[in-house]
């Protein structure tokens, strides 16, 4: 019994002695042979692709907002909207309501989310599932102009009946 009692008691002193000492020092670090990381002085150099895309956007609002009359031309109900349209055409409901509920409270005429996502859907042909940025440019171009014709592609011959042989 005493001995059990000592080696708690040890036990507890050496917990304490372990908490008590300072923390470790940390290890040097060795060279290693990578890519140099870039310093806080040095600003990310940007992929051209990007620095494009984040030039484009601005002008897309602008071309949205002399294109559409009123509320729906605002850059908050086009960022939103657009949102939204794609979301519905991912089947993402939950999200999209969410955007939507968004969308409402700025004022958005919920109308023209409407008619953008009945012209996604009438252009749903010229979407290609791999190329993420045909989605984008849809929706887009039916957030400008709900109203767009559908391009029919010409109709194939109608097969001729075949003869029994």
């Amino acid at each position: 019994m005493i001995k059990r009692a000592f080696s708690v008691v040890a036990l507890g002193v050496s917990a304490w002695l372990v908490a008590a000492l300072p923390p470790a020092m940390p290890m040097p670090a060795f060279a290693q042979s990578g890519p140099p990381t870039p310093s806080a002085e040095q600003p990310p150099a940007q992929n051209p692709e990007t620095a494009n895309k984040e030039a484009q956007k601005p002008d897309e609002y602008a071309e949205a907002q002399k294109a559409i009359a009123g509320p729906a031309g605002n850059p908050e109900c086009v960022w939103l909207g657009r949102r939204v349209v794609s979301l519905l055409w991912r089947d993402d409901l939950d999200t999209a309501f969410r955007h939507l509920d968004l969308y409402d409270r700025f004022g958005c005429p919920s109308g023209h989310i409407q008619a953008a996502f009945r012209c996604l859907v009438l252009h749903s042909n010229t979407i290609d599932p791999k190329a993420p940025d045909s989605l984008n440019g849809r929706v887009l171009s039916c957030w400008i102009n709900p109203t767009l014709e559908v391009l029919q592609a010409p109709a194939a011959a109608a097969p001729s009946p075949t003869t029994a042989r």
